[in-house]
């Protein structure tokens, strides 16, 4: 960061909207890291635990969508080192003087006549502190990992009447709201473990009573378990959970497993998430089915046709035996729907599909999916069985003509014949498997395809060829990222664009890179000219800001075949007083930081907002909605935008002061390669808080401040660029923040060197370009 400091006869000039910018939402932003169980059955009151960090204060519980209601009972924090050093000398005080006590008690006890001791007398208070301050540190985990360690208990309440699904809960803090974590409502009866709690006299976590029982015994955890259910519990480290049930022959049985779809991504675990193993065994220990994954999923999922009447035993674990307890699993089991492939994988907006669905315990083998009314994009597709709902597989929907794929067409020389633009499902139907398209090109065109396989949960890892009549090869794809598709590690999906050389016959070759196949390895191949266009995400999806402050957040731009415009931003809808700054993302760019700006008057309750990018493709005016989103991390290394429900602000507190600061200065900024440019900043002047630091929050490399000082109109900001940094034409927004740094109240010199830094708030984002000296 760029930063410079002026003498406090400027004072917080630029605090009145700068001050409430909280700095909780910058050092201590309350995050959940689990919630356990992670969801419930329609009708039913269950207790929820929370563990996450900074959850402390009077929080409230929030559910996305209607017929959940939270209430938070109780909220636990762990003791600090300090804290539990402290207890431990007030416990051997306590128990020296308890000691001395009993002592002097019965010397005087066993003589005659003995003098009463000057001792203060141990009295049943001094017993009940004692166990009170036993009992906290029995709660005391050196180890324990601060990101969830705190806790937080609700009592949730769904109504007979929720819609099945997915939701998400946050809660609300003193400090803020918390990022979204996801909650299920389910059909079926559930069974639940103990919430997991680190006990230290016994210096192990507590319920691991079916941790390491013979696969034939029973134990009061197994009991009870009947099909079908849903089972919630949490792998600790190395754990083993078992959960035995009765089945009778004939019945098949699906085993499915929710961890990761639970908890996406862990930032502090290799490979990034808890990656459980199942296996199912009957009464004499005998396995009858194993997975560590399904197709390309982490979570896996079994089926089995059951032998014999009998008792049968499931089993979940950490495949490497690792656990903790935001390691939070839940396991469906019993005679249930399950789809594991359809076909075709998409149809067209406005159309009538037919869709083949293959699975288990379905009650047939196809349906009709309709397209009416709906808008290109991706749509769940489940199966009903009674009241019973399966799985949900994403089915695509898209405007361009559609056609089926048809064998033979594994070489050039039966290739299909296709016409452009057009959509092609296929499958690779068996393993080494090619399907070759011919198309009739010219000279110059631009030609794109696209293959939309694993992000339609096919396990299809697709290559795709470019070639000419000759068999010359023009381009080749294996693998193209994107990164709208959060959830995907192995981005196996195939792009290519390419010119066409010459008028003639050109030949598309799709396969598997793995050279595997069969009837779920469905695609939908796009052949067509460029459909430049554009996705955003917006980070976070929780805002939290003190009334009339101003934060950053961060809009993420995913180009599509090329396009490469400015986009720009604004609210959608929003209540009177939220204003956006520096609201575009430059051409050329991926993402762009800007501001929110909130009204002074704090809300009650957390308020959804809505924005939407703009852009001017081939003549026409395209508008897209802004997902909020989540930027997580896996494995110490790797960033996700995982796609949240809603974009949640917070507004609390309010600023002492209604005066705005304002941009006086003609935007954007124009800084000269190498050069410098002022920008105006009008602002009242204040001297209470002392000298007050600026700087610049993630600025483009090689632009930083100069210089900051009193103007007539308010405060003068000098910008420099470096010329060997920076080119002209980078454009993008600069967010400035102020702080203030304060020594101990101590008044040892040592101690006062050490100045705490006391966050002030940030400036709405002022928009620049670098422009040629």
């Amino acid at each position: 960061m760029s930063r410079f400091r002026w003498h406090r006869i400027l004072g917080l000039a630029i605090l009145p909207a700068l001050v409430p910018a909280a700095q909780a939402q910058q050092q201590f932003t309350p995050r959940i890291g689990y919630v356990y169980p992670a969801g419930g059955r329609q009708g039913a009151a269950f207790e929820v635990t929370i563990g996450g960090q900074y959850l402390d204060g009077n929080a409230h519980a929030y559910v996305s969508g209607a017929g959940v209601r939270a209430t938070v009972v109780e909220y636990f924090k762990p003791l600090t080192q300090q804290q539990a050093g402290t207890l431990r000398d007030k416990m051997k005080e306590l128990q020296d003087r308890k000691l001395a006590w009993f002592m002097d008690s019965g010397k005087r006890n066993g003589r005659t006549g003995s003098q009463p001791s000057t001792r203060p007398a141990w009295t049943a208070e001094d017993e009940k502190m004692l166990a009170e301050i036993r009992q906290r540190l029995s709660t005391f985990n050196r180890n324990a990992n601060p990101a969830i360690a705190e806790t937080v208990t609700l009592q949730v309440t769904v109504d007979p009447g929720a819609e099945p699904g997915q939701r998400e809960i946050r809660l609300a803090t003193p400090i803020g709201l918390t990022n979204p974590v996801l909650f299920c409502v389910g059909q079926l009866p559930e069974f639940s473990k103990k919430a997991a709690r680190y006990t230290n006299e016994l210096g192990r976590f507590t319920d691991l009573r079916n941790r390491n029982e013979p696969r034939t015994g029973t134990t009061q955890a197994e009991t009870g378990i009947t099909l079908p259910a849903v089972v919630n519990g949490q792998i600790m480290p190395g754990a083993v959970d078992r959960f035995r049930f009765k089945a009778r022959k004939g019945e098949r049985v699906v085993v499915a497993a929710s961890a990761r779809e639970l908890i996406p991504y862990l930032p502090d675990a290799v490979p990034g998430w808890f990656q459980p193993t199942l296996a199912l065994y009957d009464a004499n220990g005998n396995e009858l089915a194993y997975a560590d994954h399904y197709h390309f999923h982490p979570d896996p999922v079994l089926y089995c046709e059951i032998p014999k009447d009998g008792e049968y035993v499931v089993e979940i674990r950490d495949c490497i035996y690792r656990g903790r307890e935001d390691f939070v699993y839940r396991i469906a089991l019993g005679e249930l729907p399950y789809v594991t492939s359809i076909f075709p994988l998409g149809g067209q907006a406005g159309a009538q599909t037919t869709v083949e669905v293959r699975g288990w315990n379905l009650p047939v083998a196809r349906l009709t999916m309709d397209g009416k009314d709906k808008t290109p994009g991706i749509y769940p597709f489940s199966v009903r069985k009674g009241e019973q709902v399966s799985n949900c597989v994403p089915f695509a929907v898209d405007t361009l003509p559609e056609c089926l794929e048809q064998e033979p067409n594994t070489h050039p020389g039966s290739a299909q014949p296709v016409t452009l633009p057009i959509i092609v499902n296929g499958r690779i139907d068996r393993p080494g498997d090619w399907d070759v398209f011919r198309f009739e090109g010219r000279a110059g065109n631009e030609v794109v395809a696209e293959v939309y396989a694993r992000r339609l949960d096919s396990p299809l890892d697709s290559v795709l060829k470019l070639t000419d009549a000759n068999g010359r090869q023009l381009a080749i794809n294996d693998d193209h990222e994107d990164k709208g598709s959060g959830l995907n590690t192995h981005h196996a999906d195939s792009w290519l664009c390419a010119t066409l050389p010459a008028d003639g016959t050109y030949y598309l070759h799709l396969g598997d890179t793995q050279h595997k196949g069969g009837p779920e390895y469905g695609y939908r191949l796009r052949i067509s000219p460029p459909r430049p266009d554009f996705e955003l995400r917006v980070v976070p999806s929780s805002i939290n800001v003190r009334g009339g402050a101003t934060v950053p957040i961060t809009v993420y731009a995913l180009r599509e075949d090329g396009f490469s415009g400015e986009i720009s931003l604004a609210l959608k809808g929003a209540p009177s007083g939220f204003t956006l700054s520096g609201g575009r993302v430059p051409a050329q760019q991926d993402q762009v930081r800007l501001t929110l700006t909130v009204p002074p008057t704090p809300t009650k309750e957390p308020l959804s907002l809505s924005l939407e990018g703009r852009a001017m493709i081939q003549g026409r005016s395209v508008v897209r909605p802004a997902v909020p989103a989540e930027d997580m991390m896996q494995a110490f290394a790797y960033r996700h935008l995982v796609p949240a429900k809603d974009l949640k602000v917070a507004v609390s507190g309010r600023w002492m002061s209604r005066t705005a600061v304002r941009i006086l200065s003609e935007t954007p900024v124009r800084i000269p390669a190498g050069g410098t440019a002022r920008v105006q900043v009008g602002v009242p002047t204040s001297t209470f808080l002392g000298e007050v630091q600026i700087e610049l929050s993630e600025p483009p490399e090689g632009i930083d401040i100069q210089k900051v000082s009193p103007s007539r109109q308010g405060t003068e900001i000098v910008l420099h660029s470096d010329a060997a940094k920076v080119k002209p034409g980078l454009k993008g927004n600069l967010i400035f923040n102020a702080f203030t740094e304060r020594s101990p109240a101590s008044g040892d010199d040592k101690a006062k060197a050490v100045k705490r830094r006391i966050p002030l708030g940030t400036l709405p984002a002022i928009p620049f370009e670098v422009v040629a000296k």
